[in-house]
Order: structure tokens, then sequence, then C-alpha cells
């Protein structure tokens, strides 16, 4: 049998590294409707097979005009046609104005759009083509986009490995590209340990026995792999007994890419993880220099990867966030797993720093500062409840109000 490898701390940074060195991404592929594409990771670069826009388009409602034809302000001249969106017009007869209207084509020989609020229609004798004042002169190319001017023919629109959002998939959709191939959905086997651990809703708050607490990982962890385009198999929360927890992880290895637990990754006797894993494979304990969520496992269990976070809900909340979603980023093949990082004042002082590097759940004020949630113990999912980020202090910092700290959005870590 495997023996289990106990190092000193490791930082962060360090077991990150390690953690992505272990990732083989995922090679299979599939093709997914662009409607259906958000959060998916491209498995082929996108290559527009035209220019967008595809011809010269004015970006105005107005008049189509020759600049030669307007030596001056309050030239009066005939409207020869009218050009809508989605249609084409004629030539410009020298001498006319076309009237046209937001993405129309330029018709050939103008050279410039003159928007209709620097424009007057004119009274004309019935009968007689409209005619139009134009009370601004103007400039060559003023108010049309280009042919090309957004993208090329022949330009790569979106890179292979990048993960898909909105904008990403309007992209796609203006090169017309109605599928596209992306890299297959994770698949992670999601379950918790320990015999404390009761589902709501099985027994109401006040029927609780001494000693239960309602399993809150299991939501939390849930909806962040499905954020991540992860397939989840949510195998409940396993017995604290050595046979059943070899059971579940011999049974969900067999079928996933990662198994997801959280709880007994630490060195009790109840904390049956990692004697299973070791039956089944190997297994690497890292003790993190991070606060929260010191104990942290990786490791194989049969050809699938096994993440162990700590049972404390904020620890697995925060480990989740820092360790788990950039190795699942990696799996899907995205090259760049780092966080945003905002460098933001804090509004407060922390004085009583920890050796190891800290994770503060704070929020922005209406000053664009950063407050804290006052009791920041890893067992208060308040804190990441009322928190839109997490403020990554080094290591024995101590913080005084108005320094600059680097602060981690939750809108790009829960993304």
């Amino acid at each position: 049998m495997a023996t289990v490898q106990r190092a000193p701390l490791k930082s962060l940074d360090e077991a990150l590294a390690q953690l992505l060195a272990s990732v083989t991404p995922i090679s299979q592929t599939e093709r997914v409707a662009t409607l259906e594409a958000d959060g998916r990771v491209l498995a082929q670069e996108v290559v527009s097979a035209l220019h967008v826009p595809p011809q010269d388009n004015s970006s105005m409602d107005g008049y189509a005009v020759r600049c030669q034809d307007i030596a001056v302000a309050g030239v009066v001249l005939p409207v020869s046609q009218r050009i809508p969106a989605g249609a084409a017009g004629s030539p410009l007869q020298p001498g006319t104005v076309a009237r046209i209207f937001t993405g129309a084509p330029v018709p050939l020989g103008a050279d410039s759009i003159v928007m209709q609020e620097d424009c007057a229609a004119v009274e004309g004798i019935e009968g007689s083509p409209a005619q139009v004042q134009v009370n601004a002169i103007p400039k060559v190319g003023q108010w049309i986009r280009r042919a090309g001017e957004d993208v090329t023919r022949g330009a790569v629109v979106l890179a292979k490995g990048q993960r898909l959002g909105p904008a990403a998939q309007g992209m796609a959709a203006s090169v017309g590209m109605d599928s596209l191939a992306v890299v297959r959905k994770p698949r992670v086997a999601l379950f918790s340990t320990g015999d404390e651990l009761v589902m709501p809703g099985a027994v109401a708050p006040q029927d609780m026995r001494p000693g239960a607490i309602y399993n809150s990982n299991r939501f939390f962890l849930s909806s962040l792999l499905r954020r991540m385009g992860c397939e989840v198999t949510d195998f409940g929360i396993v017995p604290d007994t050595l046979e059943a927890t070899v059971g579940t992880l011999r049974e969900a290895s067999a079928s996933h890419d990662l198994v997801l637990t959280s709880g007994g990754v630490s060195t009790g006797e109840e904390d049956h993880i990692k004697p299973a894993v070791l039956q089944l494979g190997s297994l690497d304990l890292m003790q993190i220099a991070m606060k929260p969520g010191k104990p942290f496992a990786h490791g194989r269990v049969a050809q699938a990867h096994f993440i162990g976070l700590p049972g404390n809900p904020v620890s697995s909340f925060v480990t989740f966030l820092l360790l788990v979603r950039p190795f699942l980023l990696r799996l899907q093949g995205v090259e760049s797993v780092a966080p945003t990082v905002e460098l933001v004042r804090a509004d407060f002082d922390w004085p009583r720093a920890d050796k190891r590097r800290e994770f503060l759940r704070v929020r922005r004020s209406a000053q664009g500062s950063l407050e804290l949630f006052p009791n920041q113990s890893s067992g208060v999912l308040t804190s990441a409840v009322w928190g839109d980020g997490l403020l990554d202090n080094p290591g024995a910092n101590v913080i005084q109000k108005g320094d600059v700290v680097r602060f981690l959005p939750f809108s790009d870590l829960l993304a």
C-alpha cells in the first residue's frame, strides 16, 4: 500500500502549480449550437469566412452624400433614393443625396454620412423630388463603418481554449457559426462525509439531534461545479465508515474525471477519506499556508482525479475558488486560469495578521473602498453571502485603513 506523503505547509502558489501540473486536458469534443455554448470551452479556433461588416455601412440615420457637393453649410439637394438596413442602393448620382438608415450599405459614389440632426427637409413643388438642406459641412468617411472594420476575412476571431461568454457567442454568430466544437464537459462526482450531516427537509430544525448540522457544502459545491460547465453526479452524504467510503469512491471513479469531496481530510479517527483513497489509488495530503482552507488533498482513484476539500463551509468555498476552479479550467484546456486581481483601498484596520496567507471576506462600499465582515471564522458562511470578493492578504501582513490591497471579486471567481 502506498504511503501518505506528509510535507511542511505549502504555499498556495506551490499547491496550485502542483495541482495544475497533474492535469491532462480532456481530449474529447462535441458540437453544440452557438446559442447553447455559453460557458463552454472552444476545442477549435473560429476563423471568419467573411468581412464584418461585409460592406461599408452607415452608423447613423441620416443622408449619404458626396463631400464635393457640399462646400458650404445650407446647400439644398434632392433626395434621389431611400436605403433602409438590409437593402442595397444604387450608385449615388452627383448633386443628390440618399436617405439612409443605420446599418444600411453606403451607396457607391457616396463618401460621407450627414446625420439627420444636421439636415432639414425642404418644402418643394408638389410632384417634384424631395429635397433636404444640409446644414453641416461633412468630412470624408464620417459616420461610415468600413467593410472589415470589425473582422477581416480569414481572421481568427475566437481562439482554441477560450471559455465562451455572451460576447463570444455573438462574435461566432456574426461570422456565420451556428454551431461550435467545444470540449466535453468534465464529469464530476460529488459527495460529503460526516455522520453529523443532515439534508435540509429530512429533519425539521426543531428536531435536529445534538451535534447535527445541515449540509450546506453540498449545495454550493454542486452549483459551483455546474457554473464551471461540469456534469455533476451527486452521491449525497456517505456514512463515516471505511467500507462505505471505499464503495462510493470505487463507484464514483469508474466514470468520472474528478471525484470531489468535502470533509474527512483531517487526521481524526472518523476521517476515512485518506485510507479509502490509498486503498484504491494514491493520495497527497497538503497542508496549505492559507486561511481559511489549510487541509487539502489531491490524488488519483483509478483514472479519476480525487480532490478532498475541508469540511468547514467557508474553507471549502474558498479552496474551491482558488484551487478547484483553476483545476477545472485547465482540465477543459484553458491556459489562463489566474483570477482577476484589483488594487483597492481598505477601509478598515487588520492588526492581528495570521502567519498564513489570508483570504478575508470583504465588499465594496459606496465609496469604492473595501469593508470587512466582522467575523472571519471558517464556519461563518454569512461572510461569503455578505461579501462580494476576497481580500488576498500576504502572511503576517498588517493592514491599516487606507492601505491598497489585492481584491479578488466574486464576479470573476463565480463566473
